[in-house]
């Protein structure tokens, strides 16, 4: 598949088949993000892979979407804070080297016939304790991982003239 019709069959799944995912599959998405390019690629970042349906009652309490339980994995992608890449001026690229990772992981995930969605609307305390995370370690973005079983609805986007700007601000 080439890269223009992947990023355009990636859609945010809500409904995943009971089936497990192949462990070489979770291994070969583990392997793209990886491969993320991060800030000076310092890296710095933990990925916790967890199976909801071992653990459903402590992920409710991340996030309380009955399908964010049905998928087979959830994954978080965490930032080791004081180990990312900081502007002269105090910009922290923690954050943006997360969602790198996240969407390597979103769009290798979408090449092996996985679905998966983002999800940044969960409860940032509640992930803490139930993933055990230590001080320095912030969860920043999640994703469900699973076979889909649902469609993938019509996708809007704006139209590049009202995204792109050249040269300057106009």
């Amino acid at each position: 598949m080439d890269f223009t019709s992947l990023v355009q069959k990636r859609y945010s799944v809500r409904a995943y088949k009971p089936d497990a995912v192949e462990e070489e599959k979770i291994d070969q998405i583990l392997e793209a993000a990886r491969f993320a390019p991060t800030a000076a690629n310092k890296q710095p970042f933990k990925i916790i892979v967890t199976y909801p349906e071992k653990r459903e009652d402590e992920l409710r309490r991340v996030y309380s979407a009955d399908w964010f339980v049905q998928a087979p994995v959830v994954i978080c992608v965490c930032v080791i804070r004081g180990q990312s890449w900081v502007r002269k001026e105090g910009k922290d690229y923690g954050d943006v080297d997360a969602a790198i990772v996240m969407d390597h992981i979103i769009m290798q995930a979408t090449e092996l016939g996985l679905g998966t969605c983002w999800i940044a609307a969960f409860d940032p305390q509640a992930a803490r304790e139930v993933f055990q995370l230590p001080e320095n370690i912030e969860p920043v973005i999640m994703t469900t991982l699973g076979y889909p079983a649902d469609s993938p609805r019509s996708k809007r986007r704006k139209d590049l003239d009202e995204l792109v700007r050249y040269d300057v601000w106009k």
